[in-house]
Parts: structure tokens; sequence; C-alpha cells
């Protein structure tokens, strides 16, 4: 349950990175070399063969979706790493419950100790960013943009479409090699001995 609530606690602000949008709308699935993130050195890497199910629209929703895990995972690791290092805000999160308190322990553990009504308010605030990053414009599975930036509205993104491609590739492998970092801390801490390379870190 923890692990769960630490993943869908960190939704909220997974939009804090370089917003996507689609390199070509009209994209045929026969043309997925073509789509940012297919790069070496598994160009196109798609065993299960996900990219032929369905149609343009379904492309376009798993697309979305990866995009969205890859943010959410790249703040769930640099989250994580922060917390382990001790880093931590001052003062106090609630009337009893203090930062300092929180970096003290493990950040999984740290997200029990949350308050409840603390909680309730990541909830709300994933809730409300994802109804607003769904309902902005035309949708993507349509032919509109991935979902961006809720709050604030930053766009990092290249006019030109070369570079534009190159950043949307980098930020889905970061995301993709973010996705196994995280999924490694979560089992590290939940299964001893499952990631060898963390055996004996305290922060696990």
């Amino acid at each position: 349950m923890k692990v769960a609530a630490t993943l869908i606690a960190l939704a909220g602000v997974a939009n804090a990175f370089a917003p996507a949008q689609n390199v070509n709308k009209g994209t045929a699935l026969s043309a997925i070399d073509d789509m940012a993130g297919s790069t070496m050195p598994f160009k196109a890497f798609d065993p299960l063969g996900l990219a032929t199910l369905g149609s343009d629209s379904t492309l376009a929703w798993f697309r979305a979706a990866e995009l969205k895990h890859s943010r959410v995972a790249m703040l769930a690791t640099t989250g994580y790493l922060v917390q382990a290092a001790g880093f931590h805000f001052p003062g106090m999160l609630s009337s009893d419950v203090s930062f300092e308190s929180l970096s003290a322990m493990k950040p999984l553990d740290a997200w029990d100790a949350v308050p409840d009504l603390g909680k309730a308010q990541i909830y709300f605030t994933i809730f409300f960013a994802e109804v607003v990053s769904e309902a902005k414009g035309t949708h993507y599975t349509k032919g509109g943009d991935y979902p961006t930036i809720v709050f604030p509205n930053v766009n990092f993104a290249s006019s030109d479409p070369e570079k534009l491609k190159v950043s949307q590739s980098r930020e889905l492998n970061n995301g993709r090699l973010a996705m196994i970092a995280i999924m490694s801390f979560v089992a590290a801490a939940n299964i001893e001995g499952s990631v060898p390379v963390l055996t004996g870190n305290p922060m696990f």
C-alpha cells in the first residue's frame, strides 16, 4: 500500500519536465521508427507488439501513458535520492510533524508518517492536474498535443522540429531509465536482497 501511495503522490507534480508534443499527428503505425524515443541501441523496441494494437489513437494513448509514467518516475527517483540524502524543507509539515523528522526516515516510511489530511491534499492536486491536462484543447488521441505542464506554465521545447524530436527522445529515454531506477528502489525497500547493489544501504 505504501508503495502505491508513494507513486500516486508524486504523479501530481510529474508535469514539471519539459512538455512533449506530437512530432507527427498523422503518424501511421508502420512509421513507429520516426516517433520520438525510437533511438539506438534499441530502435523501435516493442517486443510485445503493443504499437500494432488498435489505431493511431491507441498508439497516442500508449505514448501519453509512457510520457506521464516517465515524468512521474523522474520525479520519484529524484525525490527518493533527495530524501535519502537528508535534505529537507525547514519548519513543520503539520502541527506535530516536522520536515526534519521526516528526513531522518526512509523515504517510504516518511510517506506513511504524513498526516492523512496532507495526503488528501496531495491526492486532490494529482486529480486536478490530471483533469486539467486531459481536458485541455483537442485530446491527444484525436490529434492534439500530448499532456503538458499544468502549473507553472513553462515550455522549454524548441520550435525547430528536429531539435524538438531530440529533446523528446532524451526526455523519454531518461524517463525509461528512471522507471527502472524507482522500481529498483521500491523493490530494495520491500524485498531484502532483491537489488544486490543496494543491499545494506540504510535508506532501503
